[in-house]
């Protein structure tokens, strides 16, 4: 994997200001040790994270039901649970670029860990369903902050390997999500049967990825290259200075990188809808696609293997996808690929549910990968870290919340229909618009210069 990411770097143009400045710190004694252990360090924090990112939310899906028989939780409370996450993504994600800006991206990631790691151990004990709710919601708010600078990371401290470092970021999210699927129920009855024990023990998880970025966030450490941009010269990396307080980093950063108007770029808008309806069909997948092949008579557990098995796809792929992004001029033509994969899936559990289960799972996995790609424009259709940084923040905000009424329609279309011709129906022509705005989202623009305009 690491050989695969050194031959992009030698087949993407480096920028000279970062090629000077890893050269000027490579001379210093030491400097390049130094720096090859910050960035292993930095692959290992990024890796965590992304572990980090969905267990929340899956494994709890694995126990919803112990969780509304323990909590005497209602069903319409139940049922909002699937919305939650996409409006806390929403609501917290605005807040991510100006906490980077205030404290650095780093340490916002390691407090956002340590706010994933404190939700998830205090939400199965908090007692009562509002305790159950405000301990998901903090676990939820790290969640958004990182999932907003985990672009602006990668462009800041990888500039010539977005696409490589974008899939593993990916790759290891997706392994995560689908390993809180599959294993929290066989680790909660093996730990006692405690639904409790089941969900809190992901905490643990969380702890371990808090660890990586505490350098970052006791030095404040600042990527080779960072802020050369606009200053148009290199900078030699080395220690934060007294001048690099948070203070004086805000300052800086409102000197160099002026706020952009994101509703006046086009090309932000149609990331913020493609993202909205990749996540769309993400969360009605993640939340009816089992009942959907068990109401069709699959068993009950093989059933579950087919949402393992499509949760699996994002693993190869998402490491696959943004690579090739990343060497196209235009990624519309992904766009379009995936979609037309998703509504083959959508035609088969129409037509054949159960007949064509297996391959409508790995067409579905297939399509559900717009979330790597999306991720990977993001890092592509903005010039600088700060950049990056607001166009994320607009593009997944923006984008969770066009998400949040999907899953709730699906299951209101459902309980009154009666069967599942018009929740596929929804989804199936939801798809359409997602594959022109990602087309449109896939032209090699940058929203600096339509929002400057």
């Amino acid at each position: 994997m690491m050989g695969l990411m050194a031959s992009e770097e030698t087949r993407t143009m480096t920028p000279p200001t970062v090629r000077s400045a890893a050269a000027q710190d490579a001379q210093k004694p030491g400097g390049a040790a130094t720096r090859a252990w910050t960035m292993r360090l930095l692959v290992l924090g990024i890796v965590l994270s992304a572990l980090n990112l969905r267990p929340a939310i899956t494994s709890l899906g694995a126990l919803l039901e112990e969780v509304r028989d323990g909590l005497g939780m209602s069903g319409s409370i139940a049922g909002l649970l699937t919305s939650v996450p996409p409006l806390c993504f929403a609501v917290f994600g605005v807040m991510a670029p100006r906490l980077a800006r205030r404290f650095g991206a780093g340490a916002v990631v390691c407090a956002g860990m340590a706010a994933i790691a404190t939700g998830l151990l205090v939400r199965p004990y908090a007692g009562g369903t509002a305790g159950f709710l405000a301990g998901s919601a903090l676990a939820l708010m790290g969640i958004a902050v990182s999932n907003v600078l985990m672009p602006v990371i990668v462009k800041h401290w990888f500039p010539d390997r977005v696409g490589s470092m974008t899939g593993l970021y990916s790759m290891a999210l997706a392994l995560g999500t689908a390993l809180a699927a599959a294993v929290t129920v066989p680790l909660t009855d093996a730990l006692g049967g405690s639904w409790q024990t089941g969900l809190a023990l992901w905490a643990g998880l969380a702890v371990a990825a808090v660890l990586p970025w505490l350098p970052f966030v006791r030095g404040r450490a600042t990527p080779p290259g960072a802020g050369e941009e606009a200053a148009g010269k290199p900078r030699t990396p080395g220690p934060a200075s007294p001048s690099s307080s948070p203070s004086a980093s805000a300052e800086h950063a409102r000197v160099q990188a002026p706020r952009l108007r994101m509703a006046r770029s086009r090309t932000a808008w149609a990331l913020a809808v493609f993202f909205g309806l990749q996540a769309t069909a993400a969360y009605i997948t993640m939340g009816w696609m089992a009942q959907i092949f068990r109401d069709a008579g699959v068993p009950a557990g093989t059933a579950g293997l087919l949402l393992a098995v499509t949760m699996v796809m994002g693993v190869p792929l998402a490491f696959v996808i943004p690579r090739l992004a990343t060497r196209l001029p235009h990624q519309g033509p992904i766009v379009l690929a995936l979609g037309v994969c998703g509504l083959a899936g959508y035609a088969g559990l129409y037509l054949a549910p159960a007949a064509g289960a297996w391959a409508w799972a790995v067409l579905l996995g297939v399509a559900n990968c717009a979330f790597p790609l999306a991720l990977t424009m993001v890092g592509m259709r903005a010039r600088t870290g700060p950049g990056v940084a607001q166009l994320s923040a607009f593009a997944q905000s923006t984008g969770y919340l066009i998400s949040i009424p999907g899953p709730l329609l699906v299951g209101v279309l459902y309980q009154h229909s009666g069967g599942w011709g018009l929740p596929i129906a929804l989804m199936s022509a939801l798809m359409i618009p997602q594959m022109v705005v990602g087309f449109l989202a896939g032209r090699d623009r940058t929203v600096e210069d339509e929002a400057a305009r």
